[in-house]
C-alpha cells in the first residue's frame, strides 16, 4: 500500500476537526512542526484537538477508526499502566500504509513554552485554547552548557555505575549488565558527547532523543569509536565494550573541562579502572 502524503494526512487532520463542532482548535507539535529537523517518511504526526469536553473521546477508538480508518496497532497510554491521570487522553496509531499519528485530545488550554508548535487551526480566533499566534524558540531543544556540578555529576555517576557492570559480569547477571551499561552507564556518555559536540558547534543545534544525531556532528574517527562501545551477549566483548566506553567518555570529559574550564576528577577514573581490572581478573581465574 502506498504511504498517503503529508498534505493527504493533514486535509484528512482538518477536514475531521472542521466537521466537528466540539473540536476547537488543532495544533501540530513535534518534529513535523520543527523546520529544522530532517524530513522523512517515518515522522509521526503529533496532533492535538482542544475541545472543552474530553469525555465524549476518552477511551473511545470506535470514533478514531471511523475518521480516520483501520490500524495496524493502536496504544491508549490512559488506559495502560500508570496513566497520567490528566484528565487528557491520546491515542497512538498506526496505519496500514505506514502512517503513524498521536492524536490527543485535551480540554486545558496550550502554554507555549517554546516548543515548535504549528496552529492548523482556530475557530475562536486566539480567544479560546489557543493565542493568536505562536512564537518557536529556535533553541528550545539546543544542547544547554553544563554547569560544573552538572559535569561532575555527569562523571562521577558514569564511572561509578561501571563497577555494577563489572559485579554484573561477574555473576553472570547479563540483564542487569546490559541495563546498566546501556541505560544508566550510556546515558552519561550521551550527555558528556552532547556537550562535546556543543563545544565543537557552539551550542546551536540538538543532538536528538537518546543522541540519534551524533553521528552528523561527530568526527567520523570518534564516532567509530562510538559504536565499539555497543556489545554482543559475550562477555569477552562486553568487556571490549565498557574498555571503548570508558576511552570515549575520557577524552570526551577532557575536551568539555578544557573548554568550560572545570576540573576533571582523574582520581575517579583511576579508581574505577582499577576496580574494573580487579574484577575482571577475578573472573578470568573462575573460569
Amino acid at each position: 500500500m502506498e504511504m498517503r502524503t503529508e498534505q493527504e494526512i493533514m486535509d484528512l487532520i482538518l477536514d475531521i476537526a472542521e466537521a466537528d463542532e466540539r473540536i476547537r482548535a488543532v495544533l501540530l507539535v513535534g518534529s513535523r512542526a520543527d523546520p529544522k529537523a530532517p524530513k522523512d517518511i517515518y515522522q509521526d504526526y503529533d496532533i492535538t484537538y482542544f475541545v472543552e469536553d474530553v469525555a465524549p473521546f476518552y477511551n473511545n477508538p470506535g470514533w478514531v477508526e471511523e475518521r480516520f480508518g483501520k490500524h495496524l496497532i493502536m496504544q491508549m497510554p490512559e488506559t495502560m499502566r500508570n496513566p497520567t491521570g490528566d484528565g487528557d487522553f491520546c491515542y497512538l496509531v498506526i496505519f496500514p500504509d505506514g502512517v503513524r499519528i498521536d492524536l490527543s485530545f485535551t480540554s486545558g488550554k496550550y502554554i507555549d513554552d517554546g516548543e515548535p508548535a504549528v496552529i492548523l487551526l482556530d475557530k475562536d480566533h486566539g480567544r479560546g485554547f489557543l493565542p493568536h499566534q505562536l512564537v518557536p524558540n529556535p533553541e528550545h531543544w539546543h544542547i544547554k552548557p553544563p554547569s560544573p556540578l552538572y559535569f561532575y555529576s555527569c562523571c562521577n555517576n558514569f564511572w561509578w555505575c561501571l563497577n555494577n557492570v563489572a559485579k554484573g559480569i561477574a555473576r553472570d547477571e547479563l540483564p542487569y549488565v546490559m541495563d546498566m551499561l546501556n541505560v544508566w552507564v550510556r546515558s552519561e556518555l550521551h550527555d558528556m558527547i552532547s556537550w562535546y559536540i556543543g563545544t565543537l558547534h557552539g551550542f546551536s543545534l540538538s543532538t536528538g532523543k537518546a543522541c540519534k544525531y551524533i553521528k552528523k556532528y561527530l568526527p567520523p574517527e570518534l564516532y567509530t569509536q562510538y559504536t565499539a562501545t555497543y556489545s554482543n551477549s559475550d562477555y569477552t566483548d562486553v568487556w571490549a565494550a565498557v574498555d571503548a566506553m570508558c576511552d570515549l567518555f575520557h577524552t570526551q570529559a577532557l575536551a568539555v573541562a578544557s573548554h568550560f574550564g572545570f576540573t576533571y576528577q582523574q582520581e575517579e577514573e583511576d579508581g574505577i579502572r582499577e576496580y574494573l581490572r580487579m574484577v575482571k581478573e577475578q573472573v578470568l581465574e573462575q573460569d
